[in-house]
């Protein structure tokens, strides 16, 4: 397998909830929902960086498409990482996702690694770090 991962998809539980999140409240492009016309069909697509894209997708509709039962999501399972270029910009990041509807589960603070980081979970608890690591450079 090579390493081509191009989507990211969240499962949500309200996905027009959701899109107001991530499209309203941290302002990330998308086109909106589409796929409406398909039983399961329902998705919404955000451009990130490099042609990578997040999706959100009802989570009833990923348990009908994997033929998995639907289960009690678990917040710790996985975590996005949104790397920033200051303590500043995490903070921001942070401020920007809790007015957004976010909830913020550990304020920003030094990290171990030399770092600066935060977590918030999305309006389905999908969790989010923000974070300033000073061995990364961080492109637009």
């Amino acid at each position: 397998m090579k390493p081509r991962i191009s989507v990211l998809t969240l499962g949500v539980t309200d996905l027009e909830r959701a899109v107001r999140f991530y499209r309203d409240g941290l302002g990330l492009p998308t086109q909106g929902i589409i796929g409406r016309e398909f039983e399961h069909g329902a998705v919404a697509f955000f451009e990130l960086q490099g042609g990578l894209r997040l999706a959100l997708w009802p989570r009833a509709d990923i348990a009908w498409d994997s033929g998995l039962p639907p289960s009690p999501p678990c917040p710790t399972a996985f975590a996005l990482g949104h790397n920033v270029s200051s303590k500043a910009e995490v903070d921001a990041v942070l401020k920007q996702a809790e007015a957004a509807g976010g909830t913020i589960t550990k304020h920003a603070h030094d990290t171990f690694y030399g770092g600066y980081a935060g977590y918030f979970q999305d309006p389905d608890g999908n969790l989010w770090e923000a974070a300033w690591n000073p061995q990364f450079e961080v492109g637009d």
